[in-house]
Protein backbone atom coordinates (compact mmCIF):
# COMPACT_ATOMS: atom_id res chain seq x y z
CA UNK A 1 0.00 0.00 0.00
CA UNK A 2 1.06 3.58 -0.60
CA UNK A 3 0.33 6.72 1.44
CA UNK A 4 -2.71 8.84 0.58
CA UNK A 5 -3.75 12.38 1.43
CA UNK A 6 -6.65 12.75 3.86
CA UNK A 7 -6.60 16.54 4.16
CA UNK A 8 -4.63 19.25 2.34
CA UNK A 9 -4.84 23.04 2.60
CA UNK A 10 -2.32 25.93 2.45
CA UNK A 11 -1.23 25.30 6.05
CA UNK A 12 -1.12 21.57 6.76
CA UNK A 13 -1.41 18.07 5.39
CA UNK A 14 -2.92 14.95 6.93
CA UNK A 15 -2.17 11.59 5.36
CA UNK A 16 -2.66 7.87 5.74
CA UNK A 17 0.63 6.19 6.67
CA UNK A 18 0.80 2.50 5.74
CA UNK A 19 2.55 0.08 8.07
CA UNK A 20 6.21 -0.46 7.16
CA UNK A 21 6.89 3.18 6.26
CA UNK A 22 9.17 5.46 8.25
CA UNK A 23 7.88 8.96 8.95
CA UNK A 24 11.37 10.36 8.28
CA UNK A 25 14.85 8.98 7.80
CA UNK A 26 16.42 7.54 10.92
CA UNK A 27 19.73 6.03 11.97
CA UNK A 28 17.72 3.29 13.66
CA UNK A 29 16.70 1.93 10.23
CA UNK A 30 19.24 3.31 7.76
CA UNK A 31 18.32 1.00 4.87
CA UNK A 32 14.56 1.67 4.72
CA UNK A 33 13.67 3.43 1.47
CA UNK A 34 9.95 4.03 2.16
CA UNK A 35 10.03 7.49 3.73
CA UNK A 36 6.67 9.18 4.24
CA UNK A 37 7.98 12.75 4.54
CA UNK A 38 9.79 12.52 1.23
CA UNK A 39 6.83 10.85 -0.52
CA UNK A 40 4.33 13.49 0.65
CA UNK A 41 6.71 16.37 -0.09
CA UNK A 42 6.91 15.21 -3.69
CA UNK A 43 3.13 14.68 -3.80
CA UNK A 44 2.09 18.14 -2.58
CA UNK A 45 5.08 19.99 -4.04
CA UNK A 46 6.31 21.84 -0.98
CA UNK A 47 8.47 21.37 2.09
CA UNK A 48 6.75 19.69 5.06
CA UNK A 49 7.48 19.80 8.78
CA UNK A 50 6.74 16.74 10.96
CA UNK A 51 4.27 17.35 13.78
CA UNK A 52 4.31 13.94 15.46
CA UNK A 53 5.39 10.42 14.60
CA UNK A 54 4.00 6.93 14.23
CA UNK A 55 6.25 3.92 14.69
CA UNK A 56 7.25 2.12 11.51
CA UNK A 57 4.88 -0.87 12.04
CA UNK A 58 1.92 1.36 12.96
CA UNK A 59 -0.50 2.61 10.30
CA UNK A 60 -2.96 5.48 10.31
CA UNK A 61 -3.49 9.23 10.24
CA UNK A 62 -0.52 11.57 10.63
CA UNK A 63 -0.04 15.35 10.41
CA UNK A 64 2.55 17.63 8.78
CA UNK A 65 2.74 21.41 8.78
CA UNK A 66 3.63 23.40 5.69
CA UNK A 67 5.65 25.82 7.82
CA UNK A 68 7.62 25.56 11.03
CA UNK A 69 5.16 27.88 12.77
CA UNK A 70 2.15 25.75 11.82
CA UNK A 71 3.93 22.56 12.88
CA UNK A 72 4.81 24.10 16.25
CA UNK A 73 1.20 25.20 16.82
CA UNK A 74 -0.05 21.70 15.98
CA UNK A 75 2.53 20.11 18.29
CA UNK A 76 1.37 22.35 21.13
CA UNK A 77 -2.20 21.13 20.63
CA UNK A 78 -1.21 17.48 20.50
CA UNK A 79 0.59 17.97 23.81
CA UNK A 80 -2.51 19.48 25.43
CA UNK A 81 -6.06 18.37 26.17
CA UNK A 82 -7.46 20.24 23.16
CA UNK A 83 -6.78 17.28 20.88
CA UNK A 84 -7.98 13.66 20.89
CA UNK A 85 -5.92 10.79 19.46
CA UNK A 86 -7.73 7.48 18.98
CA UNK A 87 -6.14 4.18 18.01
CA UNK A 88 -7.49 0.73 17.19
CA UNK A 89 -5.66 -2.35 18.41
CA UNK A 90 -6.18 -6.09 18.60
CA UNK A 91 -4.89 -7.70 21.77
CA UNK A 92 -4.70 -11.17 23.26
CA UNK A 93 -7.52 -12.28 25.54
CA UNK A 94 -10.74 -10.60 26.60
CA UNK A 95 -9.52 -7.35 28.10
CA UNK A 96 -11.77 -5.41 30.53
CA UNK A 97 -14.63 -3.48 28.93
CA UNK A 98 -12.88 -0.22 29.73
CA UNK A 99 -10.06 1.06 31.84
CA UNK A 100 -7.20 3.45 32.47
CA UNK A 101 -3.60 2.27 32.47
CA UNK A 102 -1.57 4.64 34.65
CA UNK A 103 1.90 3.11 34.58
CA UNK A 104 5.10 5.21 34.31
CA UNK A 105 7.53 4.08 31.64
CA UNK A 106 11.30 4.47 31.26
CA UNK A 107 12.58 5.80 27.91
CA UNK A 108 13.04 3.26 25.12
CA UNK A 109 16.74 2.63 24.49
CA UNK A 110 17.26 2.58 20.71
CA UNK A 111 21.03 2.94 20.59
CA UNK A 112 23.81 0.81 22.06
CA UNK A 113 25.12 3.53 24.36
CA UNK A 114 21.64 3.90 25.86
CA UNK A 115 21.33 0.16 26.47
CA UNK A 116 24.45 0.11 28.64
CA UNK A 117 22.55 1.76 31.47
CA UNK A 118 20.66 -0.66 33.74
CA UNK A 119 16.89 -0.36 33.34
CA UNK A 120 16.58 0.36 37.06
CA UNK A 121 18.59 3.56 36.57
CA UNK A 122 16.44 4.93 33.74
CA UNK A 123 14.05 7.69 34.89
CA UNK A 124 10.39 6.73 34.56
CA UNK A 125 7.99 9.14 32.89
CA UNK A 126 4.28 9.52 33.55
CA UNK A 127 2.25 7.49 31.01
CA UNK A 128 -1.57 7.26 30.91
CA UNK A 129 -3.65 5.25 28.41
CA UNK A 130 -7.44 5.01 28.29
CA UNK A 131 -9.19 2.20 26.45
CA UNK A 132 -12.57 0.60 25.81
CA UNK A 133 -13.31 -2.79 24.34
CA UNK A 134 -15.22 -2.75 21.06
CA UNK A 135 -15.51 -6.48 20.36
CA UNK A 136 -14.28 -9.97 21.13
CA UNK A 137 -13.74 -13.20 19.26
CA UNK A 138 -12.91 -16.78 20.24
CA UNK A 139 -11.03 -18.75 17.61
CA UNK A 140 -10.83 -22.57 17.36
CA UNK A 141 -7.03 -22.66 17.47
CA UNK A 142 -4.94 -24.13 20.25
CA UNK A 143 -2.25 -21.71 21.40
CA UNK A 144 -0.05 -22.44 24.41
CA UNK A 145 -2.08 -24.57 26.84
CA UNK A 146 -5.58 -23.46 25.82
CA UNK A 147 -7.81 -25.35 23.32
CA UNK A 148 -9.07 -22.07 21.81
CA UNK A 149 -7.81 -18.50 21.60
CA UNK A 150 -9.55 -15.27 22.59
CA UNK A 151 -8.89 -11.75 21.29
CA UNK A 152 -10.27 -8.24 21.72
CA UNK A 153 -10.62 -5.20 19.51
CA UNK A 154 -9.99 -2.07 21.57
CA UNK A 155 -10.21 1.68 21.03
CA UNK A 156 -7.31 3.44 22.73
CA UNK A 157 -6.83 7.10 23.67
CA UNK A 158 -3.48 8.50 24.73
CA UNK A 159 -3.22 11.11 27.44
CA UNK A 160 0.56 11.06 27.18
CA UNK A 161 2.79 10.23 24.23
CA UNK A 162 5.61 8.00 25.39
CA UNK A 163 7.55 5.84 22.95
CA UNK A 164 5.76 2.52 22.32
CA UNK A 165 3.28 3.51 25.05
CA UNK A 166 0.29 1.50 23.84
CA UNK A 167 2.29 -1.66 23.20
CA UNK A 168 4.09 -1.44 26.54
CA UNK A 169 0.94 -0.66 28.50
CA UNK A 170 -1.04 -3.55 27.05
CA UNK A 171 1.83 -5.88 27.82
CA UNK A 172 1.75 -4.51 31.37
CA UNK A 173 -1.92 -5.55 31.80
CA UNK A 174 -1.21 -8.98 30.23
CA UNK A 175 -3.10 -8.28 27.00
CA UNK A 176 -0.22 -7.82 24.52
CA UNK A 177 -0.95 -6.56 21.04
CA UNK A 178 -0.97 -9.04 18.17
CA UNK A 179 1.85 -8.74 15.66
CA UNK A 180 4.29 -7.01 18.00
CA UNK A 181 7.65 -8.84 18.03
CA UNK A 182 9.03 -6.82 20.94
CA UNK A 183 6.19 -6.64 23.47
CA UNK A 184 3.84 -9.32 22.12
CA UNK A 185 3.80 -13.12 22.13
CA UNK A 186 5.28 -14.96 19.15
CA UNK A 187 2.79 -17.85 19.34
CA UNK A 188 -0.17 -15.54 18.75
CA UNK A 189 1.72 -13.51 16.15
CA UNK A 190 2.44 -16.70 14.18
CA UNK A 191 -1.22 -17.76 14.38
CA UNK A 192 -2.43 -14.54 12.73
CA UNK A 193 0.29 -14.74 10.10
CA UNK A 194 -0.46 -18.38 9.24
CA UNK A 195 -4.27 -18.43 9.46
CA UNK A 196 -5.14 -14.88 8.35
CA UNK A 197 -2.10 -13.87 6.30
CA UNK A 198 -1.61 -10.93 8.66
CA UNK A 199 1.93 -10.56 9.96
CA UNK A 200 1.79 -6.84 10.82
CA UNK A 201 1.46 -5.07 14.16
CA UNK A 202 -2.29 -4.68 14.75
CA UNK A 203 -2.15 -1.08 15.90
CA UNK A 204 -3.72 1.70 13.85
CA UNK A 205 -4.03 5.47 14.40
CA UNK A 206 -7.73 5.75 13.61
CA UNK A 207 -8.82 9.31 14.42
CA UNK A 208 -7.25 12.65 15.26
CA UNK A 209 -9.38 15.61 16.38
CA UNK A 210 -8.03 19.12 16.92
CA UNK A 211 -8.56 22.76 16.02
CA UNK A 212 -7.10 24.18 12.83
CA UNK A 213 -4.09 26.28 13.95
CA UNK A 214 -5.01 29.19 11.63
CA UNK A 215 -8.78 29.18 11.06
CA UNK A 216 -9.80 27.65 14.40
CA UNK A 217 -12.07 25.18 12.57
CA UNK A 218 -12.63 21.85 14.29
CA UNK A 219 -10.87 19.11 12.31
CA UNK A 220 -11.73 15.44 12.73
CA UNK A 221 -9.33 13.41 10.61
CA UNK A 222 -10.21 9.73 10.17
CA UNK A 223 -8.24 6.94 8.50
CA UNK A 224 -9.96 3.57 8.42
CA UNK A 225 -7.76 0.46 8.65
CA UNK A 226 -6.75 -1.09 5.35
CA UNK A 227 -5.28 -4.34 4.08
CA UNK A 228 -5.26 -7.33 6.40
CA UNK A 229 -6.35 -5.25 9.42
CA UNK A 230 -9.57 -4.35 7.63
CA UNK A 231 -9.99 -7.98 6.52
CA UNK A 232 -9.79 -9.12 10.14
CA UNK A 233 -12.52 -6.67 11.17
CA UNK A 234 -14.78 -8.10 8.46
CA UNK A 235 -13.90 -11.73 9.26
CA UNK A 236 -14.60 -11.29 12.97
CA UNK A 237 -17.72 -9.15 12.42
CA UNK A 238 -16.30 -6.18 14.28
CA UNK A 239 -17.87 -2.77 13.60
CA UNK A 240 -15.94 0.47 14.12
CA UNK A 241 -17.39 3.25 16.28
CA UNK A 242 -19.23 6.06 14.49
Amino acid sequence: MTPELIYDDPYLVAAYKPEGWLVHRSDIDKHESRILLQYLRDLVGCHLFPVHRLDKPTSGVILFGKSGETAAALQAQLNSDTSVKKYLAICRGYCPEQGVIDHPLPPVADFKHQRKRPKSELPRQSAITRYRRLGTVELPYEVDRYPSSRYSLVEVQLETGRRHQIRRHFKHISHPLIGCPKYGKSTHNRLFAAEYNCARLLLHAYELSLNHPVTGEKLTLVANPRGCFQSLLETFGWVLPT
